[in-house]
């Protein structure tokens, strides 16, 4: 019966309709995961769902799919250079209670005999990599890729990586080792305040950011976030044979090289669970995440004897770690407003112990969640950890519910200098748009300079806080009365010796003279409006000027304008502040009036959007280069998307378009459909 037959056959059956939407949600977060390192759901939820696939392909081996998530052992690599796999890098079978210990461990010693000897070791949450050395150096490192075929070249951010060996003092002809890359949580929380000091996306686990960071073109980005590496295989060696992992362990120490270290050798289903259960409580005063314990065979002639499966060594497994979870009460919401204007609610609560470590605080994220959460001051909560950094509320125990209970509002004022917050657009987070919050000042001078606004070249984030914390910058405006302060700025050297000062001063008026209205107005902060619908907003209205008197129904006439930005950008009009400042910078001599520019027809009608890397133009190149030939960039792919323009390292919008239907093109299709 053909495959199209088949299906047919299952239209109406509940469980495969299950199954097959259980295969799309997973492929889709397995892409986030791995080539995207921006998981959306939690290891949990991931691990939940794929429980659920497992079991209905055991009970409905017909409903199998080639693309199931079941078939597969990591994901195709995408990015650089592929490096071809000596020994495949397989998963591990994902256990998740003591009967399922209990049973591997049973079973393996009745194949083998009462005298086989168990690893149980830590299972690092990270990224893992192979290390290939000849003759002691090392030549090669590769990540898991698919895990069978390939994986990915990363050897020159693998040198800069503070664990990895380079040169064994003690080498043999020929070694691969396997490992895990990690950050440590010291680490992940420099990177992320660096983030959010620059403006940038912060990340959401050290996982995510290690899995990021080892994929860098860039290897002195590598090098600066401090990356960690811990070796838990020897993959394939000549020149000296193991009998035991324990053994190999040994022979790596001897070389300098980095092991797990924290591991137990056990003989019985007992003291391998035991060891799980040391290693659980031990992971909260562990410098970096575990999500789980790892038990494995030690001797190396009875791993060969049990051999693998497609997907899974079948002499070790993965013991995940439920997540832990208490009741808490909570005392109250501190609402806190971040350096980009984003107003975060956290929860206040009495101090319970998770994972060994004291929490006494967890982000609500927006009114949203707290809404969905139904939450209220006083409420008995349920907080939980799971292997991550942060904890999370899970839910409320309302059957504990105090008499006098209200439900939870955020204030409607910014809790710094009390403005009004707006809502942005299409999500339920609030925003403090004063252009003088002493809160997100710094980020809104630097958002201002930056190459997409202004392009102040050399204007610096350390510069934008000196000058702000001296008090030289008050709101945008005042950076065109800086020359006015020249000689006080040279002899505080706030921007250095006279020659960097005025090197400084002269590229702010250069900018000032060259920077299209478009950008002035990218560089406000006005709510909802970024890059492109500043151009958007300027073609239509031809100046800041008039579109500060356009009204809400003037604004939802331009076709990127919803209800919500429009009426976010009238209120950021009308506000009297934002006006003085406005006047302030049109009098230094920013350019307030649109250039009208001839555009081209051939991509009009048509919406691109473009994902990956092209193989010359940057997607800014790319975008302008559409719009002057009269087409319109989307962020995202949906059905009434023209064309994906696809480079390379596409990722998950790529697979969007595929299932949408929509057409792939790439920067040579769309250069011919310009100049024909």
């Amino acid at each position: 019966m053909s495959e199209s037959n088949q299906i047919g056959l299952f239209d109406n059956n509940p469980v495969k309709n299950e199954y097959d939407e259980l295969v799309k949600v997973l492929n889709y977060h397995c892409d986030r995961y791995y080539n995207e390192d921006e998981p959306e759901i939690s290891d949990y939820e991931y691990d939940q769902m794929n429980l659920r696939l497992k079991q209905i392909e055991k009970e409905h081996p017909e409903f199998i799919r080639e693309d199931s998530p079941s078939r597969r052992v990591g994901w195709k690599a995408q990015k650089g250079i592929l490096v071809k796999h000596n020994v495949p890098m397989l998963s591990l079978l994902d256990v998740f209670s003591k009967e399922e210990v209990d049973e591997f461990v049973n079973s393996t010693i009745k194949n083998l005999g009462e005298d086989t000897e168990f690893l149980v070791e830590t299972k690092i949450d990270g990224l893992s990599m192979a290390l290939r050395y000849d003759n002691g150096k090392l030549t090669t490192a590769v990540t898991r890729g698919d895990g069978i075929n390939e994986g990915e070249d990363v050897t020159k951010n693998a040198m800069v990586i503070k664990d990895v060996v380079k040169t064994m003092p003690d080498p043999i002809e020929y070694i691969e080792i396997r490992g895990e890359v990690y950050m440590t949580r010291e680490a992940f929380s420099k990177v992320n305040e660096e983030a959010e000091e620059a403006g940038s996306k912060t990340f959401a686990n050290p996982r995510n950011c290690a899995a990021g960071t080892l994929r860098q073109i860039d290897t002195r980005i590598t090098k600066k976030r401090d990356l960690s590496l811990f070796i838990f295989n020897i993959q394939e060696s000549r020149g000296m044979e193991f009998k035991t992992h324990s053994d190999g362990y040994e022979f790596l120490k001897k070389n300098n090289v980095k092991v797990i270290d924290l591991y137990f050798k056990c003989k019985t289903a007992d003291e391998v669970w035991d060891a799980i259960q040391k290693i659980g409580q031990a992971r909260g005063e562990l410098p970096y995440d575990i999500d789980g314990a790892v038990v494995k065979l030690n001797n190396i002639a009875d791993r060969a004897k049990l051999g693998n499966t497609i997907k899974f060594p079948r002499w070790a497994i993965a013991y995940k770690y439920p997540p832990e979870e208490k009741e808490t009460k909570l005392l109250a919401v501190e609402v806190d407003t971040g350096r980009t204007g984003r107003v975060t609610p956290v929860a206040i609560f009495e101090p319970i112990s998770l994972c060994g470590t004291m929490v006494s605080r967890a982000t609500l994220h927006n009114q949203g969640f707290i809404d969905d959460l139904e939450l209220g001051i006083g409420d008995t909560i349920v907080v939980y950890k799971s292997g991550e950094i942060i904890p999370k509320i899970k839910c409320v125990n309302k059957d504990k519910r105090p008499s006098d209970w209200k439900p939870y509002r955020i204030p409607d004022s910014c809790p710094v200098c009390g403005h009004k917050l707006v809502r942005e657009a299409d999500a339920a987070d609030f925003k403090c748009v004063n252009p003088s919050c002493p809160g997100t000042l710094v980020q809104r001078i630097c958002n201002f300079v930056a190459r997409d606004s202004m392009n102040i070249k050399g204007f610096g984030s350390e510069y934008v806080k000196d000058l702000v914390e001296k008090g030289y910058i008050k709101n945008i405006a005042d950076i065109f009365s800086l020359k006015d302060r020249r000689d006080e700025l040279v002899e505080e050297k706030i921007l250095g010796l006279a020659k960097n000062t005025d090197k400084l001063l002269a590229a702010i008026e250069e900018a000032k003279a060259n920077t299209s209205a478009d950008k002035v107005l990218a560089g406000l902060g006005v709510p909802n409006v970024g890059k492109a619908t500043s151009r958007d907003l300027i073609d239509h209205f031809g100046s800041i000027d008039a579109l500060m008197n356009a009204t809400e129904d003037d604004l939802i006439k331009v076709d990127s304008i919803g209800d919500i930005s429009a009426k976010n950008i009238a209120d950021f009009f009308q506000e009297e502040d934002n006006r003085v400042i406005l006047e302030a910078l049109k009098a230094a001599g920013a350019k307030f009036e649109g250039e009208i520019k001839e555009k081209g027809s051939a991509l009009e009608g048509l919406s691109i959007c473009i994902t990956g890397t092209l193989p010359t133009l940057s997607r800014n190149e790319a975008a302008d280069l559409i719009i002057a030939n009269g087409g319109k960039v989307v962020g995202s792919v949906s059905k009434k998307t023209s064309y994906l323009l696809e480079g390379e390292a596409a990722g998950s919008k790529a697979l969007k378009a595929k299932e949408l239907g929509v057409a792939s093109i790439s920067e040579e299709d769309l250069m011919n459909m310009i100049n024909s």
